[in-house]
Parts: C-alpha cells; sequence; structure tokens
C-alpha cells in the first residue's frame, strides 16, 4: 500500500502573480509560496484553473513551478498542473515538473474536442510516461472540461501504476463517494469544490484542492480539524460561514480570482497583482464587495481561531 500521507489535508491552488504590465511575476510567485508556508497548509497546487493555465504559455507555467520550488523548500507538498491542449506541450511541462522535484503531476483532459475515453486515457498515459518516476493526479473537472471521468475511464486509468487518485471537483458530492468505493485504500481522492468540502470528507475524500482556500487557509483548515475529531455540528457551521464569503466573492463584476487577489491585499498585504485577459478585473464598483467578503473572513477568523 502507498503512502499517501503527504497528500491529505488542505492543499490551495496557487494564484497566478502577475506584476503591474500583466506579465508573470517570479518575486511575487514566491511571497505566495512563502505566504503557504506559513500558513501551515499540507501543500500547493501549481498551475491549476486557479493559477490561470489556460493563459498562460508553456514558459510561463515553468518559470513559476521553478520558483514555487525553489522558495518551498521541501516545506510543501507540491503538484504540479501540466495539461494543455496537446500533448507534446502536457508532456514538456510533466518532464519538467518531474525534474523539479515535485510531488506529483495531475491532468484534465483535452478540452475542445470531444474525445473518446480511449484516447483520453492515451493523453494521460502519455503524459504521465514523461514523468516516470511521479505520481500522477486525474483532474476531474467536467462543468468545465466537458468529459467526465467514467468509473470505466478511471478503472483503465488504475492500470498505470503511478496514478495515485483523482481530484475531483464536480458538483456531486457521490462521485467522490464512487470513486473512493471503485478504488479503494491505495488511492486518493480530493475534494475539489470548496463549497461542499465537509461532504467530501466525510463521504470519503482524503484531502481537499481549493481554489478559495488560499485566500482563507486558516479557515479551511480548522474546517478540517473539525472534521478529523467529530465536531461535525461546528464544522456544518463554519462550512456555512466560508461558503457565505464564496458567494460574496462570486457576487462582484469581475473575476473571483480578481476579489481574492484584493482581499489578500487586504487581509494579509501581499500583492500579486490582477487576472489576466480575458478574465475581468475588477470594476470600480467591486471594491464594496471585496472590503466585504475580506471584512467576513477577518469576522470568521476572530470567531473561530481567537482561542487557538
Amino acid at each position: 500500500m502507498r503512502n499517501l500521507d503527504k497528500y491529505k489535508g488542505i492543499i490551495p491552488a496557487f494564484y497566478a502573480c502577475y506584476d503591474s504590465e500583466g506579465e508573470i511575476s517570479l518575486p511575487k510567485v514566491r511571497a505566495l509560496t512563502e505566504y503557504f508556508v506559513e500558513k501551515g497548509v499540507k501543500g500547493v497546487y501549481v498551475n491549476g484553473s486557479s493559477g490561470e493555465c489556460i493563459y498562460l504559455s508553456v514558459r510561463e507555467r515553468m518559470q513559476i513551478l521553478e520558483q514555487v520550488m525553489e522558495a518551498a523548500k521541501g516545506r510543501l507538498t507540491v503538484i504540479a498542473h501540466v495539461a494543455c491542449n496537446n500533448t507534446r506541450d502536457s508532456r514538456e511541462l510533466a518532464a519538467h515538473a518531474q525534474a523539479q522535484g515535485v510531488d506529483a503531476i495531475a491532468a484534465i483532459p483535452p478540452i475542445y474536442f470531444h474525445l473518446p475515453e480511449y484516447a483520453i486515457a492515451g493523453y494521460w498515459n502519455e503524459i504521465s510516461e514523461a514523468a516516470p518516476d511521479t505520481d500522477f493526479v486525474i483532474y476531474n473537472i467536467p462543468q468545465l472540461a466537458g468529459v467526465a471521468l467514467t468509473p470505466s475511464l478511471f478503472a483503465e486509468m488504475r492500470k498505470n501504476p503511478r496514478v495515485i487518485g483523482v481530484k475531483n471537483s464536480s458538483m456531486p458530492v457521490q462521485d467522490i463517494q464512487m470513486f473512493v468505493q471503485q478504488a479503494g485504500e491505495d488511492y486518493i481522492v480530493f475534494n475539489g469544490p470548496d463549497e461542499q468540502f465537509i461532504s467530501g470528507r466525510v463521504i470519503g475524500a482524503g484531502g481537499g484542492i481549493g481554489g478559495t482556500y488560499g485566500v482563507m487557509p486558516e479557515l479551511f483548515l480548522k474546517l478540517d480539524a473539525l472534521v478529523r475529531a467529530g465536531r461535525m455540528e461546528e464544522a456544518c457551521t463554519l462550512q456555512h460561514e466560508v461558503n457565505a464569503v464564496i458567494y460574496q466573492m462570486c457576487s462582484a463584476h469581475g473575476n473571483m480570482y480578481a476579489v481574492i487577489k484584493e482581499i489578500l491585499r487586504n487581509n494579509e498585504k501581499l500583492d500579486i497583482g490582477s487576472v489576466r485577459k480575458p478574465l475581468e478585473p475588477l470594476a470600480a464598483q467591486d471594491m464594496p464587495v471585496a472590503e466585504k467578503a475580506a471584512a467576513m473572513i477577518r469576522q470568521a477568523r476572530e470567531k473561530w481561531l481567537h482561542n487557538e
């Protein structure tokens, strides 16, 4: 049985970090990495959806990962999302990630063209072959990728000994239970939708990877601790408060990640820039939305963490 402990816990999805001209800022990447180390999270998921991966070049994604690894210095579990919409670029990123010493690579299926399952399996296996000494995580996000991980496709992928589990971001929490039951204890399923963190954990997820963890890591660490301790009434109350923050962040005109980055400036004095077009930056009318969300996080931290 594999040792999956390094993947169990709170793993924030790493945000894209830009300078004032909208170019990748390597000093800001290092600062964000150090922020996550200081917050005490289990690891980071680099160059995924929250990292705006589909708007970044292969070279930019390599530069980001290099800076994360250099700054983390082994203090974080690092999962690098390496999928591009062609196999060649994905393999290049996978080989680079292994050379950097990441713990695992991950990949969504190819998007736009709807490929048959055998072609998706071939794509994932070719990526994995480019990093033969590195764990592989399937990223299931059908609402964005346009294709879902089915039990038959998952069964086929488990023939690859490097596959260790699934980052499940589909909305039905039942999918987590299905993958857990199908795969057994030698695999890990990560809860993806942040709004159902405790539901995913209770039904079998071994940890979580989430896009809003980074703006309120203490609250998700507390949620995870409450679940582990079996204090489910408290966990439910905190989940509702976390969800209220998420709903507030999603109510802006600008993209949610632009709101998140404004909250980080407000609450943490951490400036990692805005978002890359075509994602919408904050509009003037969004500032009260971001300020309210930041205040909600501060209030929740005071309520839940003041005795710790």
